[in-house]
């Protein structure tokens, strides 16, 4: 991993580390490593989602077993000095700027930690979309709905999962929305 860290440039880093510390912070709903990885292959970087998603791992362990042990800055950069030294020199001033600006509001709470087992909603797109021929049935024009989620997992990864339903299908699933619906109204 870290010679991965060593390829990002020490923004993108940053941009990785901050994300990290407002995930921890329930801000946002977890790091966007698809769209932060899109950039920083624009930018002429070869990395792939799937190494970016190992580093923003290993960085929200690091902040967050830092906060659970209330670790000052130089605590924090002793420890990784002495258990990590191959880090690179700008990930470790990376990691130590945004722990002093940002790490001691991170919140431990016991709640919080029970809710990181569940992943969270982030948001959802739909579209209608009608089947018109295939190679074997000439004249289809068979109607669907295409549901795409857009979830944070519980380490704050942030993943699409898509799916179709027949429009039968659509319409049970939008009855029991409604049914979830009638239900929180009473609560």
């Amino acid at each position: 991993a870290a010679d991965k860290i060593n390829s990002i440039s020490q923004d993108f880093f940053a941009e990785l580390c901050e994300q990290t510390i407002q995930h921890l912070n329930h801000k946002i709903p977890g790091v966007n490593t698809t769209e932060l990885c899109q950039r920083i292959q624009t930018s002429g970087i070869e990395i792939n989602t799937g190494d970016l998603a190992k580093i923003a791992n290993i960085v929200s362990f690091l902040f967050s077993t830092a906060a659970r042990n209330n670790l000052s800055t130089e605590e924090l950069i002793a420890t990784l000095g002495s258990a990590v030294s191959v880090l690179p020199k700008h990930a470790i001033q990376v990691i130590r700027h945004v722990w002093n600006e940002q790490g001691k509001s991170i919140s431990v709470s016991e709640d919080a930690r029970n809710m990181a087992t569940v992943g969270q909603f982030v948001d959802i797109k739909w579209k209608l979309g009608v089947a018109m021929s295939s190679d074997t049935c000439r004249s289809l024009k068979y109607p669907y709905v295409t549901v795409t989620l857009k979830v944070a997992d519980p380490s704050g990864q942030i993943m699409d999962k898509s799916f179709e339903m027949t429009i039968p299908q659509f319409k049970n699933f939008f009855r029991q929305f409604k049914e979830m619906a009638a239900v929180l109204e009473t609560v």
